[in-house]
């Protein structure tokens, strides 16, 4: 199941040097090059979590593994997910057991702007740097009660919606100033005083990175569409929970939703109106979808489950797996490597003993870039050794 294009019965995939070099029905093993047989079962291309804290909100840890969130300010774009990811979390190892191959690791959203994100793969280097897809994916932001608790705890802007808005507003305004005098000073070659915050948020102008938004209210989606047309960068909405009141909006303005996490209570109120069917409403309007569990929030080998519950209230199931695939690679740029069974991306590839839609189907072998690093057996899952590294 390629997820992009029609199911290729009887086929065969060919993995070499990391990559997928060959996809069909009439495609002969190279001599020499070991086969699996998959004769019976689904594979499909390994899963994105486009949405998680796996590796910085260690489970387990306390406040010790939790590195989500630097909350001393309300403006930290400068800081970066990758220099706080465990790679022994146990969150990995669950990745594998849900079939989960790459996963876009975020800060939280205490801030208003928490900082960059990475993509990487969910097992298979020395160190987290030998994992990464790419680490020039997304800025992470927050609207809503999250920024506006935190804050306002202390008496300080940002305490309300208002606030909110306007610290992000005044930080692109800033970076608009930055980006005339730096270049200003480059064509007089002056010298010029970095600020790693601005230089992030010049990027994100510039279009080089996406603006990940969390945000669940309708009236902050609006609010997030509204700013994302004054500064005109690629705006991707996070969680998305009451998006669906906006389903046709979304859908003109193509602007993709990572929506969940869909087991969650109705614990504040930003969710009275979160439910599951909401993920097929904005599907069917035409909006681009994809899912998360929001790790540790749900845990990440669920993200599978969420997609089943999601098909019994409406959704496509075709849908439903372009959402864990293929959709999330396209609309966060990491298309080019993994998403999809096609020829010149990864080999990251998850052998379902069937319908991964279907409660009982289990991923029972898991490769990245063609080397196995997970395999089920009764009773247990076995995780390969690291020191079984993938190289691209």
């Amino acid at each position: 199941m390629p997820v992009v294009g029609d199911p290729i019965e009887n086929g065969a995939v060919i993995v070499e040097n990391g990559v997928i070099t060959a996809v069909g029905a009439q495609v002969v093993p190279p001599e020499g090059l070991p086969v699996v047989d998959a004769a019976g079962r689904w594979l499909l291309p390994g899963f994105i979590e486009a949405h998680g804290h796996v590796g910085i909100h260690e489970e387990g840890g306390g406040s010790e593994g939790n590195d989500t969130n630097e909350m001393t300010d309300p403006n930290t774009a400068g800081v970066r997910a990758i220099d706080a990811i465990d790679i022994d979390d146990e969150g990995f190892r669950d990745a594998l057991s849900g079939g989960i191959t790459a996963v876009v690791v975020k800060p939280g959203s205490g801030n208003v702007i928490g900082g960059q994100t990475v993509a990487i793969k969910t097992w298979g280097g020395r160190t987290i740097d030998e994992q990464v897809i790419s680490d020039a994916v997304s800025v992470k932001s927050a609207l809503g009660e999250n920024p506006k608790r935190v804050y306002g705890e202390r008496r300080q802007t940002p305490s309300t919606r208002l606030g909110v808005a306007y610290v992000l507003r005044q930080a692109f305004v800033d970076a608009q100033n930055y980006a005339a005098a730096r270049d200003a000073a480059a064509e007089k070659g002056e010298p010029f005083a970095r600020d790693l915050a601005k230089e992030t948020l010049v990027r994100v102008l510039k279009g080089e990175l996406v603006w990940d938004q969390h945000v669940h209210r309708h009236d902050d989606i609006a609010t997030a569409i509204r700013l994302a047309d004054e500064f005109g960068y690629r705006l991707v909405i996070n969680h998305g929970t009451d998006g669906a009141k906006l389903a046709d909006v979304l859908a003109e303005r193509d602007i993709p939703v990572i929506y969940g996490p869909m087991f969650t209570s109705r614990s504040k109120v930003e969710l009275r109106d979160r439910a599951i069917a909401n993920l097929g409403r904005l599907a069917s309007a035409g909006v681009r979808v994809a899912i998360t569990t929001d790790h540790p929030v749900v845990p990440i080998n669920f993200l599978v489950h969420q997609a089943s519950l999601a098909v019994k209230e409406g959704l496509d199931p075709q849908t439903a797996l372009r959402a864990l695939t293929v959709n999330p690679a396209s609309f966060l740029g990491l298309d080019d490597r993994i998403g999809a069974i096609r020829v010149g991306l990864d080999g990251d590839l998850v052998l379902w003993s069937g319908d991964p839609l279907e409660v009982m189907s289990r991923a029972e072998r898991v490769f990245i870039a063609g080397a196995e690093v997970y395999r089920w057996e009764a009773g247990r899952g076995i995780v390969v050794e690291r020191s079984e590294r993938f190289r691209r």
